[in-house]
């Protein structure tokens, strides 16, 4: 849960880089919370056009970071912001951006800062 605060407190920080376990804890508590708020919008009755109010409300207030760490999580293997454009792709391009997210950091610094598995938290 750290993690995932971690990347609210960082809201619209585009810069540095993020290691692997700082995104994947994000999307995981992530996907948690909008399984959640899916959930309560269908037992509170509150979907009537086929979208319920709180999981859009979820929704946009988390895109940002999301982004946002999912940049910065690229430029921890070396890749600029312009990289998370390949998931447009039909098909191939989720899943080339799904294999540059699970690589490993780059061992030393690079152009987006140090490594952050070496930077004492």
């Amino acid at each position: 849960m750290n993690w995932y605060l971690k990347v609210l407190s960082q809201y619209a920080d585009f810069k540095g880089r993020a290691r692997r376990k700082e995104f994947w804890m994000f999307e995981l508590f992530n996907t948690i919370f909008m399984v959640a708020f899916i959930t309560l919008d269908i037992a509170l009755e509150l979907v009537d056009t086929g979208i319920g109010i709180l999981y859009p409300i979820y929704l946009f207030g988390t895109i940002v970071p999301a982004l946002a760490v999912t940049v910065r999580r690229l430029h921890d293997i070396g890749k600029t912001w312009t990289w998370i454009f390949i998931g447009l792709v039909p098909v191939i391009g989720g899943i080339w951006l799904l294999i540059l997210l699970t690589k490993d950091s780059e061992k030393a610094e690079n152009s987006f800062g140090a490594n952050p598995k070496l930077v004492p938290a």
